[in-house]
């Protein structure tokens, strides 16, 4: 008898996230921070994955994940018609050599007016 075929391994891709965050006790934002927001890439099979995996490793780390957008992967930010320079397409490659999540960028939020 022969054996079931195994399903075919889907390849990695990475994906844009943007994270907001909320305060927890143990997050290591400043004292004056009401929260943050982080730019992340992740890898997962699909979005739903690349979502799950960001989130498990930011509460790993302490902080409180409140919402988070997807961007897409590369392919579907440049058929929107992002401009990614090539400092975003090599953090993204890490995190895909990697199979990790990259923090690329952190904005705190402290609750002040900015006067616009």
């Amino acid at each position: 008898m022969a054996k079931p075929d195994k399903p075919e391994k889907r390849p990695q891709l990475v994906y844009t996230l943007l994270v907001e965050l909320g305060r927890s006790a143990e997050d290591d934002l400043p004292a004056d921070a009401t929260g943050a927001a982080l730019l992340i890439y992740a890898t997962g099979v699909d979005e739903a994955e690349a979502v799950r995996e960001a989130v498990a490793v930011l509460k790993t780390a302490g902080v409180a994940p409140l919402n988070v957008t997807s961007y897409g992967t590369l392919e579907e930010r440049l058929a929107a018609g992002d401009t990614v320079p090539e400092e975003e397409r090599e953090l993204m490659a890490r995190a895909l050599d990697e199979n990790a999540v990259i923090v690329a960028q952190k904005t705190y939020f402290t609750g002040e007016e900015d006067g616009d």
